[in-house]
């Protein structure tokens, strides 16, 4: 598995070492880090391979491969790996949202103009009838989960993270996981007030303080507040970030992490930014201006691993008593442990498969089961190069590769 800092530090090795070099051997340098950075994309693969193929699955595993350098590399091991992340059972899940149950929910009218107006968020050069299909689905997504949990209610941007599930991992996957995200890690934004939702948001100044007393007392002379970071933390950055690529990374990232890891997040921004901040005004409307842009060329990578090191060196217990935010019970915070434990306990897609095939007479009018996997030539030769490239190790690791995923396998080569 790739470190928080493994692939940057190669790169920096070897761009060090080239600057010395001359054109022949500058070629030759490139070549041999591209080898490495190869090896250990290689070697992630056959790590989460082994972690989603172990009984009971290696969540810890899949966890550490997608807050690490990278997060989980393609959408199709995304596929494979958020349903685990969040418990899903890809083999159980619902029937595909109603559309004419949908469009009788209260929140149909507000959710439709949310959707008609996010056509940014879908992928540049789609034709406008491939997006319609998507962002009727998309509204029929939201509207499932809504008329399903009576008690969660609808925000603005919601929709943003539904989005970005359903271009991933379509639409009746994406239900099943925005549900469990609603009623764990998005479940307190979905509360009928602002209150919970200002909650999360203020565990954001105490670790600024913590960090810099300096940036911390500055933003508080100028009454700046936190609201600048709303938008970042009801969307997962989805609203607010335009590489879609960032936007997985991010949500590889906060998939695996506790529910509040997007406000220490929020937290290294500001920090990274801090030289600008003091040179702003000390003023609310010059500081909220700078702060509510996102650059689009942060380095999410050292980001990612700068909000891990501050999640465990301010845990949040502490930044609750030291800002008074015990007195709130957060449902996200107080869920978690609960459902870490449930994560823990899940069988593989191979035990899942046999169990929904055992059960295939009771298989609902929603669809067939998903297709199994059958054995072409071109994954026999993945297999074997995985043997040849990696050796013994990798022949353990394969050994039920075949009626697993041979996409997934095909992506070592």
């Amino acid at each position: 598995m790739l470190g928080s800092a493994g692939e940057g530090e190669a790169r920096r090795r070897g761009q060090t070492v080239e600057a010395g070099l001359g054109g022949a051997q500058r070629v030759n340098v490139s070549f041999l880090l591209a080898e490495l950075l190869g090896s250990k994309r290689k070697q992630k693969l056959l790590s989460i391979h082994q972690a989603l193929t172990s009984d009971p699955v290696a969540v810890e595993a899949l966890r550490g491969a997608a807050v690490s350098e990278g997060g989980l590399l393609t959408e199709e091991i995304r596929r494979k790996v958020w349903p685990k992340l969040l418990s899903v059972n890809v083999y159980n899940l619902p029937p595909r949202p109603g559309r004419t149950v949908c469009r009788s929910h209260k929140d149909h009218n507000q959710v439709q103009l949310d959707v008609n107006r996010s056509v940014r968020r879908f992928p540049q050069g789609m034709r406008a009838e491939q997006r319609q299909v998507l962002q009727e689905q998309l509204i029929d997504l939201v509207l499932h989960v809504l008329k399903a949990h009576p008690e969660l209610c609808y925000y603005q941007g919601y929709h943003d993270i539904a989005v970005t599930l359903l271009l991933v991992v379509g639409e009746r996957m994406g239900a099943a996981l925005l549900e469990k995200l609603s009623i764990h890690h998005l479940r307190d934004f979905m509360d009928p007030t602002m209150d919970s939702t200002k909650h999360i948001l203020n565990y954001l100044m105490p670790i600024l303080q913590r960090e810099s007393p300096r940036l911390h007392d500055f933003m508080l002379r100028a009454e700046v507040g936190t609201i600048f970071a709303l938008s970042w933390l009801i969307t997962w950055y989805g609203h607010v970030l335009t590489n879609f690529q960032h936007i997985l990374r991010l949500y590889d990232f906060f998939l695996a992490s506790h529910p509040l890891m997007p406000v220490y997040f929020a937290a290294v921004i500001v920090l990274h930014r801090e030289e600008e901040v003091l040179a702003c005004d000390c003023d609310m409307p010059s500081i909220h201006q700078l702060l509510s842009q996102i650059p689009q060329n942060l380095p999410y990578e050292s980001l990612v691993s700068r909000a891990l090191q501050l999640f465990q060196r301010h845990p949040h217990a502490e930044l609750a008593k030291q800002a008074a935010l015990q007195h709130h019970k957060s449902i996200s915070i107080g869920s978690f442990a609960a459902f870490q434990l449930a994560t823990s306990r899940q069988h593989p897609d191979t035990v899942l498969r046999r169990q929904q095939q055992d059960g295939a007479h009771a298989q609902d009018e929603a669809g067939a089961p998903l297709p199994t996997v059958t054995h072409s030539p071109l994954v026999k030769a993945a297999v074997w190069g995985i043997s040849a490239t990696l050796g013994a190790a990798a022949l353990a690791v394969t050994q039920t590769a075949l009626e697993w995923a041979p996409e997934f396998l095909l992506q070592l080569f």
